[in-house]
């Protein structure tokens, strides 16, 4: 089964990216507010993805991906944010990454596409 941390500053965000998720068959182990606490949750609870926000109060999406990068293994990581992808213009598709989904766009085909186009890469 997948696991899944939901990193969102959005409290909202993160429980309704929680029930969906649960619903569709993913193991959601966790939530987190910031990039701080993302990867310290990482760290101990071993998702093997992470739904990680680009807007964060204490960093950047993007900052946060390349910290994650460095954990043994790695979780695979796919941006959200409310804006849409070409607001982020040639940062995304962002190294180290699963891909994108803006948050109207979730769903557990979406995420599941690119968790399964992930893992046979």
């Amino acid at each position: 089964m997948t696991t899944i941390l939901v990193v969102d500053d959005h409290p909202s965000f993160r429980a309704q990216a929680r029930a969906l998720l649960a619903a569709g068959g993913f193991e959601v182990v966790g939530e987190a507010a910031s990039g701080r606490s993302a990867v310290e949750m990482c760290g101990r609870l071993r998702p093997n993805v992470v739904l990680l926000d680009i807007g964060l109060p204490d960093s950047d999406g993007f900052e946060v991906a390349r910290g994650l990068a460095l954990l043994d293994p790695p979780p695979a990581v796919v941006l959200t944010s409310s804006r849409d992808a070409s607001a982020y213009g040639d940062r995304l598709p962002a190294p180290g990454t699963l891909g994108f989904l803006a948050k109207d766009e979730l769903s557990v085909a979406s995420l599941g596409a690119l968790v399964e186009g992930g893992a046979r890469s």
